[in-house]
């Protein structure tokens, strides 16, 4: 039933912060009640911690609850006399009198009391735009808050987009596509990863003894975000509109030295405010953890992916849920490759210590056992707790004596999670330089809260000494790579995903590619988003050349997956793939992820290197080229019964298996039960994510592969942009005096040449498989298909793709236009 236009959401003016919400909710999946209790209960958190460390300041005596002065309760003072807690606690008229008296606590709390009031409105207003979600997902998109949880992110996002067909919530666009939705939600994430990928932000620094080492807590992307987006004076007018000067090159100087000014005062208020949120962050800290280490000594030791590791290894339009769930996936094996580097002295110190310790430690217990008196000595508990902490750390240094010492395959599991890594860490597992390059990717949560303490003393000086000198450099950022999308406002022209305008030559954009060094994404951040994206979301028309992109990469893994099935290179059993394979789940894709990386290297120990990386090369394609939709279908009708045997010719072990449990899980009925839905969701979810990581350590290795051809320009710490355009123009040169070769394995023999057209022409039949047609973004909408609803890429057999009807163009005229970048 079409929506009535009075309805609360009819043209909602703030798509992105309603979109965000929208996203929130979904991936909390708790609904509005347990978002409410939960903003209550922070707003009750704060009071406490302020009353709290108020009442410990002023109305305790700590020489009675020392024992340092005498207590005399009767009239008799000879008598024993046991003190209790509250002897301990001053009378009310005199802890009033002790807090009236300290000026500096009544200052403290009346900014306190400021802050919280602030909250409070902050509450009272988000509770309201909350219950606007609640209302959203119950009445437009039919989905209750009971269900919630078994729907997926893909499902939610094709109800909006009927929605909006249905009913304009987004009047300047008649239709939304799915990277609207993502560019709305994520517009000034988008701009902070492409931030970091330029090495344009000042995190990194080398310190004297310390070396490279990176600072980025949240203290200091809040002043970031504060400085270029949101706060009073910001680059943007409002959520989704740059300010027009800074599109503008002509007053840049003019303007690099208003932000610099503007940087310059906000570093001098953190400066002011360092001892309030210095003294707020000692007191949470304190009050968070302090009962986390009593129950857990070792949770300190343990290790999370720091802040900066989140900013370089997220995908340019990829939400937050998906980004945990990704790097969630690759935490055990990263625990494991780090706790791979172990130090013998190291190991026999902490041994012999905490033997020691221990010693005494059981001696303290066993006389507690006999006489719990012995308690009652003085530093008796004191010394039984610090020798169990102490115990508890040393265990951490000793290894464990069944781990084998596998860094190389650990580093490959971990990439097909992460997706991103430097070039010089393939083949360097085992030296220390690169675990501790690793370690600024993922550390310990002692470092991460250490950082965090010292980040209103150190935010202040990275402001000013550090930011302020690259404020031209930043004003020229987004006007160089801000583009205006119809329907969604600026965006960052990186998150467009545009091989064109920002592909890598060194990351199969050679020939397709117009972009400079200074306009191009490292680390092949364009190509491996661009994948994400398509892969997530099936539905989604890419643009002509990010179509061609993945058009010809589907041709090169045919390529490489023929290769396998020319040599029948079956897997084996052996003891290294169960090792890896014990470091994934158990569902069928990680497991298939484990047999190729196991088989890869149990095979390739007696070959040379050119014939390592073709044999990695052909695996990965082999494994990739068995998602297949139309394989899938063929074995549906045998059911599970086919899932135990063998993939024909070269397709790895698993991977029929895994198909056929694939086909079974796409033709689930979605509608029978909640449950089964879910399990649907959840096994898509899983194949979906499995074909992203074979596509990432497939893409690794075809730039290892180009990258031996030009070492000097893959390094991890990149120099300065070239702003010039003249290496553009040398680029461009060397592209149009003739085609480049793609560098192809060594195992299979080189195809014949073709012509440009001819090549050409293979590449949009290719994708024509794939997308049902070539067109420009924003002009038509994808037609439907049988398999248009999966979540993977499903890689098509050639010659036996299902046909699409032809695609209708829109009725605007003014959508059909493509973003331009303003260049200086």
């Amino acid at each position: 039933v079409p929506l009535l236009p009075s309805a609360p959401w009819h043209h909602i003016e703030n798509l992105d912060l309603f979109f965000s919400r929208i996203s929130f909710c979904r991936a909390r999946k708790n609904g509005f009640t347990c978002m409410l209790i939960g903003e209550i209960f922070e707003l009750m958190q704060f009071i406490f911690v302020v009353a709290f460390t108020t009442f410990l300041i002023s109305c305790v005596d700590y020489d009675i609850l020392f024992a340092n002065k005498a207590l005399n309760h009767s009239q008799h003072p000879s008598e024993p006399i046991k003190v209790t807690l509250p002897d301990a606690f001053l009378p009310p008229n005199v802890c009033s009198a002790r807090i009236q008296a300290n000026s500096f606590l009544i200052c403290i709390l009346v900014i306190a009391g400021v802050f919280w009031i602030h909250r409070l409105v902050k509450f009272i207003y988000n509770v309201c735009c909350y219950w606007e979600i609640h209302s959203f997902y119950i009445n437009a998109l039919k989905i209750p808050m009971s269900t919630l949880p078994y729907y997926t992110w893909q499902e939610v996002q094709a109800r909006i987009v009927q929605i909006q067909k249905e009913h304009q919530i987004c009047i300047h666009k008649k239709e939304l596509t799915e990277l609207d939705i993502y560019h709305r939600i994520l517009r000034f994430k988008n701009y902070m990863v492409a931030m970091v990928n330029k090495s344009l932000l000042p995190i990194r620094f080398r310190l004297p003894l310390l070396g490279d080492t990176v600072f980025y807590t949240r203290g200091l992307k809040y002043n970031f975000e504060l400085i270029f987006f949101w706060g009073p004076g910001s680059l943007f007018e409002n959520e989704w509109s740059l300010k027009a000067e800074y599109k503008r090159a002509g007053n840049r100087l003019e303007l690099a030295e208003k932000l610099s000014t503007r940087i310059l005062w906000i570093g001098i208020a953190n400066f002011l405010l360092c001892p309030l949120i210095l003294i707020w962050q000692i007191l949470y800290a304190f009050f968070s953890y302090t009962e986390i280490l009593k129950r857990e000594p070792g949770s300190l030791g343990a290790r999370c992916w720091s802040l900066y590791g989140r900013c370089y290894l997220r995908h340019f339009n990829e939400l937050d849920h998906e980004l945990h769930s990704r790097l969630s996936k690759g935490y055990k094996p990263a625990s494991k490759y780090m706790n791979c580097f172990i130090s013998p002295l190291l190991t026999i110190v902490a041994k012999n210590v905490a033997f020691f310790a221990g010693s005494i430690l059981a001696v303290l217990i066993a006389l507690t056992i006999y006489d719990e008196d012995v308690l009652a000595v003085e530093h008796v508990l004191t010394t039984v707790t610090l020798l169990g902490v102490g115990i508890t750390v040393c265990r951490s240094f000793i290894p464990d004596q069944h781990l084998v010492f596998c860094p190389e395959q650990l580093l490959r599991v971990i990439l097909a999670h992460i997706h991103y890594m430097p070039d010089h860490w393939q083949g360097n597992a085992h030296r220390y330089e690169t675990r501790d390059e690793f370690a600024q990717l993922f550390q310990y949560k002692a470092v991460f809260i250490l950082e965090e303490l010292l980040s209103p003393i150190i935010t202040p000086l990275i402001l000013i000494i550090c930011l302020r000198p690259k404020s031209l450099d930043i004003v020229d950022f987004f006007r160089n790579f801000t583009v205006e999308v119809v329907g969604v406002g600026d965006t960052c022209s990186f998150a467009q995903m545009d091989v064109r305008q920002h592909g890598h030559p060194a990351w199969m954009s050679a020939g397709k590619t117009e972009a400079s060094i200074y306009q191009q994404a490292e680390d092949g951040k364009t190509e491996l988003s661009l994948m994400h994206f398509a892969i997530t979301n099936p539905k989604w028309q890419p643009p002509r050349e990010s179509t061609a992109f993945i058009g010809f990469l589907k041709e090169r893994v045919h390529r490489d997956s023929s290769v396998a099935l020319a040599q029948q290179a079956v897997l084996p059993e052996n003891a290294l793939f169960s090792s890896i394979q014990s470091l994934q789940s158990e569902s069928e894709p990680h497991s298939l992820i484990a047999n190729v990386i196991a088989g890869s290297s149990a095979l390739g120990f007696h070959m040379s290197r050119d014939g390592q990386a073709s044999r990695h090369l052909s695996e990965v394609a082999s494994a990739l080229r068995s998602f297949s939709p139309l394989q899938s279908a063929q074995q549906a009708s045998s059911g599970f019964q086919t899932s135990g045997r063998d993939g024909e010719g070269a397709q790895p072990r698993g991977a029929s298996a895994m198909t056929a449990s694939g086909a079974d899980a796409r033709t689930v009925s979605s509608g029978s039960s909640a449950w089964e839905g879910q399990l649907q969701s959840m096994i898509l979810s899983e194949y979906a994510s499995t074909e992203m990581s074979l596509h990432a350590l497939y893409m690794h290795e075809l730039h290892k592969q180009h990258a031996q051809l030009e070492p000097e320009r893959h390094t991890w710490h990149r120099r300065e942009s070239d702003e010039s355009g003249e290496s553009a123009h040398e680029e461009l040169d060397a592209q149009r005096g003739g085609p480049v070769p793609i560098p192809r394995s060594a195992s299979y023999p080189f195809s014949s040449a073709r012509q440009p057209a001819e090549e050409t022409a293979t590449l949009q039949t290719g994708f024509q498989r794939r997308y049902g047609g070539i067109t420009d973004p924003g002009t038509v909408h994808r037609a439907p298909s049988h398999f248009s609803r999966l979540p993977l890429g499903g890689w098509a057999e050639d010659g036996q793709s299902a046909r699409h009807p032809e695609p209708v163009p829109e009725e605007s005229s003014e959508d059909e236009l493509p973003p331009q970048i303003h260049k200086v």
